[in-house]
């Protein structure tokens, strides 16, 4: 639906002459859009990919909207999510449901996991469709790069599925580093103490198991090389495999990393170094990640703003204690210190959920919520505005793919413990390890290609 502008003419048309309709003739408020309803014409169809788990709480907050038509290789998994939308059309193979429906999708959300991210979102904007995506936008540097020009060339409306972006928390950060409340920031912390490494069942499932009924197997595996079914994969204990997930640090900094990526004004890191990859061996334990990792990454000096060191921390690996805290106090379990020249900010996940000021005393006369910058909507209903004429959603892919090629530069790094890995990001390359590059582009399984 390219051409939303002309398609939502009508709501123009509508706003000015609902009031007179009324009073001449008996027409349900749905028809007219009253009382906050959305007339039909005014909807957007919308096809989902990958409806279980995140996928269906996704749905959840487009409800509102026209659901044309479901996807997903697991029928078990999406079962409750077929009988919440019943007129929904189903299937198991996106790229027939963009084939056969092309002509009535207007918008897609990509929820699968993340190996096949980018070969549905793709698809569905070669065709023209607006697309919505969970993070991390893609499973490799190449992949992002080719959906994010992708999307400015097709003009399409896109959103990235870090839901915290959209929270006023993350606007009430911003205000208080731009206000100078801690001033100048050289060094952040971020973390979370997940662990996803299956290093213990590495033997286990290269063995495989019998394919459950309701699974197409190849179809899950996408772009993935082919191996054998198991249940350690699916569902949902995907994000652990390299092949599949991104690891702790590609499920979080799309969360943690965001607030302050985003403030100040992050973009590209001069150099990545992996400081600790817990019980990890990269060639034995190639299929999956460290049981816990230290990353390090330096951002350039930008306008008025300093360089900026920040170090990612994941699993048992926490940043130093600061000595601000209150003796019985830790730092949240996932979420991030921001070290200023005058005091320091600590904030939970998504969006810098419960963020303060140390010491306290620091605080005084600051507000939690944004006074300057404008309220979002919400992070589902940006994406729905701009699919039908509005400005563009505040996380889209040009914003969203550079926040995700941070945690994707640091699943490179851990190949390669205690090595500065210059990024030469203008062109795309590590300028001092040939060897890290292979990383940068994954092999695509025949016919799943971008």
């Amino acid at each position: 639906m390219k051409n939303s502008t002309n398609r939502f003419t009508r709501r123009h048309f509508l706003t000015r002459t609902s009031a007179s309709l009324a009073a001449v003739s008996v027409v349900p408020s749905w028809v007219l859009g009253l009382n906050g309803a959305t007339p039909p014409s005014e909807k957007l169809n919308i096809a989902g990919i990958g409806v279980g788990g995140q996928g269906a709480w996704n749905l959840d907050n487009l409800k509102h909207e026209n659901i044309l038509a479901l996807c997903d290789v697991d029928s078990q998994r999406a079962a409750t999510t077929f009988t919440k939308f019943p007129n929904a059309r189903r299937f198991q193979d996106f790229r027939r449901m963009l084939d056969e429906l092309s002509k009535e999708i207007d918008a897609v959300l990509v929820a699968t996991p993340d190996h096949c991210h980018a070969a549905a979102a793709m698809r569905a904007i070669k065709m023209g469709k607006h697309v919505y995506c969970e993070k991390p936008l893609a499973h490799s540097i190449f992949e992002v790069r080719q959906l994010v020009q992708a999307a400015r060339e097709s003009n399409v409306a896109t959103q990235l599925g870090n839901q915290g972006h959209s929270f006023d928390s993350i606007r009430a950060f911003r205000e208080w580093i731009e206000s100078d409340a801690i001033g100048p920031v050289r060094e952040v912390h971020a973390m979370c103490g997940s662990v996803y490494s299956r290093i213990d069942r590495i033997a286990e499932v290269l063995r495989g198991q019998p394919v459950p009924a309701t699974l197409d197997w190849d179809l899950w595996l996408g772009p993935a090389p082919a191996r054998p079914y198991h249940s350690a994969y699916v569902p949902g204990k995907w994000r652990g495999w390299t092949a599949f997930g991104s690891g702790v640090i590609g499920d979080w900094t799309c969360h943690v990393v965001d607030p302050v990526f985003w403030t100040l004004d992050l973009g590209a890191p001069t150099y990545v170094e992996a400081l600790e990859t817990r019980d990890y061996d990269p060639k034995k334990h190639a299929e999956t990640f460290p049981a816990g990792s230290v990353i390090r990454y330096q951002f350039p000096a930008k306008a008025s703003r300093p360089p900026v060191i920040l170090t990612w921390y994941d699993g048992p690996q926490t940043p130093p204690r600061p000595e601000e805290l209150d003796p019985d106090e830790k730092l949240p379990g996932t979420g991030a210190l921001v070290v200023g020249e005058k005091g320091k900010i600590v904030y939970g996940s998504h969006g810098a959920n419960g963020l303060r000021i140390i010491p306290e005393g620091k605080k005084d006369g600051l507000k939690t919520s944004p006074q300057r910058l404008p309220k979002s909507p919400g992070h589902h209903k940006e994406w729905i505005e701009a699919c039908k004429g509005g400005k563009p959603a505040e996380s889209n892919f040009n914003y969203g793919g550079p926040l995700t090629e941070v945690a994707l530069l640091g699943i490179i790094a851990m190949q390669f413990k205690g090595q500065k890995l210059e990024w030469d990001s203008a062109h795309m390359r590590f300028a001092n390890n040939p060897e890290a590059n292979q990383y940068l582009k994954p092999k695509f399984r025949e016919g799943w290609s971008l």
